[in-house]
């Protein structure tokens, strides 16, 4: 009888100790983030996911308070205020992560502290200020361009600001929502990585953030392609289902370089055959998708980053392109130039020739 109790004892403590551990261990896994795994690489180690989950209501926030902190004492950048949220809560966002970017705003405003300083020791900080800044390092700072003055001519203008574009020029109407992950099944079964925009055929599509074109063509899924790379190499937009018979912009290329603004393509519905130049897909839409490359081993295969848009599409329907229609030729082009100094410095190091 001894035995018998001595045995049911340990068991007990046994299950116990078993679910101290399993409660333990959940706390621990609920305050870290969802997505911190690093690999090495020939490179060194770099990020190998990221799940952007920044709220359209913590981009506009923390934009804010860069743009109208710009020029005074303490400029407050708009990555790290949302890396410092990111790395407090997780990397999910919710109505506390804008009090908290507030306060942050407000404790680095009075030039008593500095970022580096109050995140010496936060865990995870630098991780997502690197993944935030992959996906949103080009899309705020200063360039050139073009507005009209009181007499209605165009005149140039330094300005400081957002410098990508909505994907949909000023004036054409779409519809959206929140499709990132939904289930797709042409070819094979397969979650959506991009986000869709459903509009009318030839709507003009424009180049959100300036880069190069990688890719231009037909893909059996996303039937008429545009594939523009980001300057430093993080970013690949990828346009996709793009007019049947007149897809892109009639001098767009691969290699050709394009500034933030400018009109690449239009809409359509093409895409899901392997007959080129079909439309296979009912609705009329733009799918675009950003994926973030740390390393070029993630360019293509399993372990490429796409990220949601949803929130980036609502937040960069602040900077629309206004664009205006050659009746000769059809085309669309915009209407206001802008002048990028990410482009000047790719154009430069581009056409330098190596000293004798």
């Amino acid at each position: 009888m001894k035995q018998t109790r001595y045995q049911l004892s340990l068991i007990i403590f046994c299950l116990l100790l078993g679910a101290i551990c399993l409660l333990i261990g959940t706390h621990v896994r609920q305050s870290e983030p969802s997505a911190i795994e690093v690999a090495a690489g020939a490179n060194g180690n770099y990020i190998k996911w990221v799940d952007f989950n920044v709220s359209y209501e913590a981009l506009c926030t923390a934009y804010q308070l860069d743009m109208e902190s710009y020029g005074s004492p303490v400029h407050l950048n708009w990555i790290e205020l949302l890396a410092y949220a990111g790395a407090k809560g997780g990397g999910s966002f919710d109505k506390k992560s804008i009090s908290l970017i507030q306060k942050l705003a407000s404790e680095l405003s009075s030039g008593e502290t500095t970022i580096s300083e109050l995140t010496k020791d936060m865990d995870y900080y630098d991780y997502y200020y690197e993944a935030y800044e992959a996906v949103l390092g080009g899309m705020v700072g200063e360039y050139e361009i073009e507005q009209e003055n009181e007499s209605g001519e165009k005149i140039w203008k330094k300005v400081y600001g957002l410098k990508a574009f909505s994907p949909i020029a000023k004036g054409f109407e779409y519809n959206d929502y929140d499709d990132f992950g939904s289930s797709r099944s042409y070819g094979y079964k397969r979650p959506h990585l991009g986000h869709d925009m459903m509009g009318q055929i030839g709507t003009p599509i424009i180049a959100i953030e300036s880069g190069y074109v990688e890719a231009l063509g037909w893909n059996q899924y996303g039937g008429w392609r545009i594939g523009i790379r980001s300057f430093d190499g993080k970013r690949y937009y990828y346009y996709a289902h793009l007019r049947q018979n007149f897809p892109y912009a009639l001098d767009l290329e691969e290699g050709s370089v394009v500034t933030a603004g400018d009109v690449i393509g239009y809409m359509g519905h093409t895409g899901y055959s392997a007959v080129e130049n079909t439309n296979n897909i009912e609705t009329v839409h733009l799918h675009w998708g950003l994926q973030l490359i740390f390393d070029e081993s993630q360019k293509e295969g399993n372990n490429e980053i796409w990220v949601d848009c949803y929130a980036l599409s609502r937040f960069l329907y602040k900077n629309r392109s206004l664009t205006e229609k050659n009746q000769e030729t059809k085309e669309w082009f915009r209407h206001f130039q802008m002048k990028d100094p990410c482009v000047a410095a790719y154009q430069s190091n581009d056409t330098q020739t190596p000293s004798e």
